[in-house]
């Protein structure tokens, strides 16, 4: 271990001399002399230039000197940064307090009087070193913190700038580049965001693990399109952004949105498994923007969104109008969700037809909304936005409560037989707590569940065969009957029907609405027609607005009907009037 050093600052030498065997002659004589490394200087000037050389942990100064007194070299150490923690102790045989005070108002840190005492001067050299040495690892210790720290912030500054999994650019990045560029004046850029069409099976069937790999798998092959000066970065979760340069025309994207999308078209490897993933992209030009780099970034996130809407493989250039159509989009979801609240929605109920007999067997309810500024809203204008937000699952439930109490106010009339259709979208179909909603419901209203019908499009079914067939199954033991809405536009499901325990099926009315003999619908309702009865099936055409079509529907041996060539939906008031008085 390193000796401290204690510099003696004394115009005469004869003092050096006794301190230092005042030091050397001490009880423990042996470790005092291996203790310490003793300097001298001889005045003020020569002490400040030797700090350097002797590197002192201690100072013992002087005061009455020559040119510089020890009071003004006192001073002068305690201004130099690098010493001033060096404790002084002042040796004076001044001894009035304004002389000793004068001396610590100059950054003493101690003083001792003159004659020197053996034991005054042992004990508080080595109370200054202790002190000093105590500082020296505080100061070591801050220096190794501060070092910590600033790895640390380094470190989360590359976190913050770095995607952790793809090793990519983060948004952070994105933001902070985007900016630079948009302040240097460079408007000939684009933004294309893309986002993974459905990435969140792959987690529900593989796991998060293989799906980490996808993710670093997409974002390599993503990669290989990238020019010089343009960057790609992860946004987070399945959704990466492109930002490119040079970008004067929308035109000039084609080439390399479509390059994108055709890369996509190979399958991914990975976990021993092939993996087909498709992309939608929003595209926001920098030369019809004068938005800030957030505002940009969602300009292109607006426009993914409505490429989604369009399907997968789909981009989207974004444009104002999109501005006016997502706020619009926010007041109709801010005006259902108070409309639920407010119970703004009501049921009307269009027949349902035996064609043969032309007698009233049932209806079917359709949710309806009372706006209190509007009106009567369409629902093609609201259901899709319901079941976008995930409104559709309490709404579709008020909507089953309140078929369920009318139809059961009808039973109580004498109405026994009439049955009650209600749809269930494809959000409520994969809802948990779909089979305890309906058991509490039935009980609640006391309906007979055996003259309830829902209504499941094909969609629903094909989502998820297996689990679609197995909740089916405990709908069916609870008596309520099964029909598949819009058979025929959606997946082709005859390969699954047979396994399913479905009652009904529905022909959509885009089909009876062209009937003719030669046509190919004709052939189609046909099929389905014969495939019903061959199953057991009861079917039900929609849509049906003239006495051809109803012909027609009678002849082929369609069971059931529903159409404006009856009746258009109608509330239950009117319901009552035209088919319930008798």
């Amino acid at each position: 271990m390193k000796k401290p050093s204690i510099l003696v600052v004394d115009d005469e030498p004869d003092n050096f001399d006794v301190i230092e065997t005042l030091l050397s002659t001490s009880e423990d004589f042996e470790q005092e002399t291996q203790t310490y490394n003793l300097h001298y200087a001889a005045n003020g000037k020569d002490a400040i230039a030797s700090l350097e050389i002797f590197q002192p942990d201690l100072i013992l100064l002087d005061v009455m000197m020559p040119d510089i007194d020890g009071i003004e070299v006192c001073r002068r150490i305690k201004a130099m940064p690098k010493w001033s923690a060096v404790p002084i102790i002042v040796v004076t045989a001044l001894t009035t307090k304004k002389d000793l005070a004068q001396c610590l108002f100059a950054g003493a840190d101690d003083f001792i009087s003159k004659p020197v005492n053996r034991l005054e001067l042992t004990a508080r050299v080595r109370s200054m070193i202790r002190i000093h040495q105590q500082y020296q690892q505080l100061a070591n210790f801050n220096t190794q913190l501060e070092a910590m720290v600033q790895n640390r912030t380094a470190q989360l500054q590359n976190m913050l700038l770095e995607d952790a999994l793809t090793k990519l650019p983060s948004r952070t990045f994105l933001v902070q580049e985007l900016k630079e560029r948009l302040k240097a004046g460079d408007s000939s850029l684009a933004l294309v965001y893309i986002d993974c069409d459905q990435f969140k099976l792959v987690n529900g069937s593989f796991g998060h693990a293989v799906g980490n790999q996808l993710l670093m798998a997409i974002a390599q092959r993503l990669q290989r399109h990238l020019r010089p000066r343009d960057l790609l970065a992860r946004m987070g979760g399945d959704e990466f952004c492109f930002l490119l340069h040079g970008i004067e025309e929308e035109q000039s994207l084609e080439p390399f949105l479509q390059e994108i999308l055709q890369s996509f078209a190979q399958p991914f490897a990975v976990a021993n498994c092939e993996i087909f993933i498709t992309v939608c992209m929003g595209i926001a030009l920098g030369k019809y923007s004068d938005h800030k780099p957030e505002e940009l970034l969602q300009d292109a996130d607006t426009a993914m969104y409505q490429a989604k809407l369009r399907g997968k493989d789909s981009h989207q250039i974004f444009d104002r109008q999109m501005h006016l159509a997502m706020y619009n989009r926010l007041i109709l979801e801010n005006d259902l969700q108070r409309a639920l609240e407010q119970q703004e929605f009501i049921l009307f109920y269009q027949p349902i037809i035996k064609l043969q007999t032309q007698k009233l067997v049932g209806f079917e309810a359709l949710v309806r909304w009372r706006h209190p500024e509007r009106g009567m809203v369409s629902p093609a204008e609201f259901i899709p936005s319901m079941e976008m937000t995930g409104l559709i699952v309490p709404v579709g439930m008020l909507v089953f409560k309140q078929a369920c109490e009318q139809l059961y106010a009808w039973q109580q009339q004498g109405w026994t037989e009439l049955t009650m259709s209600v749809n269930l979208s494809v959000r409520q179909f994969s809802c948990t707590t779909l089979l305890a909603d309906i058991d509490h419901i039935i009980a609640e209203t006391q309906v007979n569940p055996a003259n309830i019908k829902l209504e499941i499009t094909e969609s629903a079914i094909m989502d998820n065969a297996e689990s679609a067939i197995a909740i089916t199954k405990e709908l069916r033991s609870r008596q309520i009957q099964i029909s598949i809405d819009d058979f025929g536009t959606g997946y082709s499901s005859l390969g699954y029907l047979h396994r399913f325990p479905v009652d009904n099926l529905k022909i959509d009315r885009s089909f009876v609405s062209q009937i003719q003999t030669e046509n190919r619908n004709y052939h189609v309702v046909d099929t389905i027609i014969a495939l019903s009865n061959q199953l057991g099936l009861a079917v039900i055409a929609e849509g049906i607005e003239t006495k051809e079509q109803l012909e027609w529907l009678q002849k082929v041996g369609c069971q059931y009907g529903q159409g404006y060539l009856f009746n258009r939906p109608l509330p239950a008031s009117e319901v009552e009037k035209i088919y319930l008085q008798s």
